[in-house]
């Protein structure tokens, strides 16, 4: 199991729900007929390929054993931060490749340990920056060492086709996108798979500028921890939280800051960047890929789920980047309905108590990965993918686009409205605008789940949101009944006018879909679960405001001052049916997930106790101070 859990590229915070979500498939006999595969098929070898500036990276190298000058097979490689385990070249991995399909097809499937993890030497730096400018030996990123080492697996690996295909989930997803920038000729195509894009706009560890505290705090305990030399132990993460629930133990850590004075002791390189980045800065900004996803000559399919917890972000954002510069090269979107890497385990059929009506992630592996892959590397039929091939939840369909948003989608206004109404049209002009107000208090702050949990997990990203319903911190607008569906396919955007008696505060908006009181009680998981009245959040989140203005130059707010506040939600493919109401939720804590914002314009990494204050909160809702939620309706 752990063998097929680094294979995923997914991450040690995520282990316990990985574990259990998968446990009854990732054992009995399909696995035990996989690794027997493996093991009959395949020559595993490892070798420490020599990058242009010396060091030498760690790689596993698994080759079909019938592989010779009359039998080739294409290369597919991943680069991974996570360990290529299990090392030496009598352990094999139980599973290869993004799946199984593509061990049994017949690929040479490589894996290699990136600069400075695990067994790889060098300095170890998280989303290096790409290095446009290159000129010696000594100046490398992740695509220059990409490109050494797929030339010498085209000069070393017998038995090779000439063509490469590079894929992985994650960090691994990242490495992937730098595989396609500058890439070797012999890439012909490459699947950044939720991959990390920008670490500070919307993915992992900030989200808007928001800091995701809890998260990023047990990843990094393991994965930023200091290294001395290669080995193929990666240090433990974290483990003496003392309870099982996150929300006390957060609550007792107190400040941000108390992070490093009690557990981390300024050891951290990778934590301590981001504290010693708290705005969008150069840092951040020379470690996302975006700007040079230019001249992209591989194809590229990037997958993504609706339900990711932690890179959503990343796979819509890499699309567009390529999509944005008119690639010469076909450029695709996959996003169904899955979690953190869901699409590469399990079945795909559902999430908690959610039904999707199929086998989702079986049929992405057989139907759209392999096929492709096989195109570009084995000169197969083309699959003929669209652009964008996208899962529609609520109506539980994939569909086809020749553009991501769809051509006949429409940009439409959800109005928040006095008294707790939600609806398309906006509230006439008052004399004063009108206005619903809260008080918010760090000390006491909305937990973002129901459930007493000590990681993370992505349950989350589906959840019943009665639970914060419920709080007086938390406002609540509802439509009225649908008589008709409401499908909407794009961008969500929220804008909200809001003003504060603090000078900072965090507004978090979640869109959420009713179900009618009489809905079928037919959860997979609970069977007696009531689904009636059931609030599955549909896009969730967060802005620091003090970045309304400048993610670079944050703004103190004015005390009592009406203040608009824009933030991207990220986009969804959903319908609300007939029957079904359309709901938003507002509030300012969604504690642990993000750390408290103090309500006071300071340096919230450096912030004390003493700084954290209760502020009364107003969203507005008539006139020119309208808030509403924008979205992309299909006509």
């Amino acid at each position: 199991m752990l063998k097929k859990f680094w294979m995923t590229g997914l991450r040690p915070a995520v282990l316990i729900l990985f574990l259990l979500t998968t446990a009854r498939l990732s054992f009995g006999q399909r696995t035990n007929e996989d690794s027997l595969y493996v093991r009959q098929h395949y020559t595993k070898i490892e070798r420490h390929i020599p990058m242009r500036d010396g060091v030498k990276l760690f790689t596993s190298i698994y080759i079909p054993k019938d592989a010779s000058e009359n039998k080739k097979y294409p290369i597919i490689l991943g680069r991974t931060p996570y360990s290529v385990a299990p090392y030496g070249e009598d352990k094999y991995k139980t599973s290869l490749g993004p799946s199984m399909h593509f061990a049994r097809d017949g690929y040479i499937i490589v894996y290699q340990d990136v600069r400075g993890k695990y067994m790889s030497e060098g300095e170890f730096e998280a989303v290096r920056p790409f290095n446009p400018h290159k000129k010696s030996p000594q100046d490398i990123d992740e695509s220059s060492d990409t490109y050494d080492t797929i030339e010498w697996l085209l000069k070393n690996i017998p038995g090779n086709n000439g063509k490469v295909g590079s894929w992985g989930i994650s960090a691994p997803g990242f490495y992937t996108t730098m595989t396609a920038i500058d890439a070797h000729p012999a890439l012909k195509i490459a699947s950044p798979q939720a991959p990390v894009n920008d670490w500070f706009m919307g993915d992992d560890r900030h989200h808007n500028g928001a800091f995701f505290l809890m998260g990023t705090f047990a990843f990094l305990s393991s994965y930023g921890a200091p290294r001395t030399e290669p080995s193929p132990k990666g240090a433990p993460a974290f483990s003496a939280y003392g309870t099982p629930d996150s929300y006390e133990f957060y609550m007792k850590l107190g400040p941000v800051k108390n992070v490093n004075e009690r557990y981390f002791k300024g050891e951290n390189k990778i934590w301590n960047n981001m504290m010693e980045h708290e705005t969008y800065d150069d840092f951040w900004k020379a470690r996302t890929p975006v700007p040079h996803l230019k001249n992209i000559r591989p194809a590229v399919l990037t997958v993504g789920g609706w339900f990711d917890q932690e890179d959503l972000y990343g796979p819509l954002k890499t699309f567009q980047g390529i999509e944005n510069n008119r690639p010469a090269s076909p450029n695709y979107l996959v996003m169904g309905p899955w979690i953190h890497g869901g699409w590469a385990r399990g079945t795909g059929e559902h999430l908690g108590n959610i039904r999707f009506g199929s086998k989702t992630s079986a049929y992405y592996q057989s139907d759209i990965e392999l096929p492709v892959f096989n195109h570009y590397l084995k000169d197969s039929p083309d699959p003929q993918l669209p652009k964008a091939f996208i899962f529609e939840t609520g109506a539980n369909e994939w569909r086809k686009y020749d553009q991501w948003p769809p051509k006949n989608s429409v940009e439409k206004r959800l109005y928040l409205h006095p008294g707790g109404k939600l609806s398309f049209s906006p509230t006439p002009a008052q004399n004063r605008p009108g206005f619903d107000q809260y008080t918010s208090d760090p000390a006491k702050p909305v937990p973002f789940t129901s459930e007493i949990r000590i990681i993370r997990g992505a349950d989350f990203m589906y959840e019943d949101q009665r639970f914060a319903a419920t709080r007086p911190d938390v406002l609540v607008y509802e439509s009225d009944v649908l008589e008709e569906d409401v499908v909407i396919s794009g961008n969500v955007m929220a804008n909200l006018f809001v003003s504060t008696t603090g000078t900072d505060a965090d507004f978090i908006v979640k869109l959420i879909d009713v179900y009618p009181g009489d809905a079928p009680n037919d959860s997979p998981t609970n069977p007696t679960m009531k689904m009636g009245g059931f609030q599955l959040l549909i896009r969730g989140e967060v802005m620091r405001a003090k970045f309304r203005k400048s993610f670079s130059n944050p703004v103190a707010m004015t005390p009592g001052k009406i203040e608009n506040v824009k933030f991207d939600m990220q986009d969804a493919a959903h319908r609300f049916k007939k029957g079904h109401k359309i709901m938003v939720q507002v509030q300012s804590t969604w504690f642990p997930l993000v750390d408290r914002n103090p309500q006071k314009f300071v340096n919230i990494y450096k912030a004390t106790e003493a700084d954290f204050q209760k502020a009364d909160h107003r969203v507005y809702t008539s006139g020119t101070s309208a808030s509403y939620i924008g979205v992309r309706v299909m006509e």
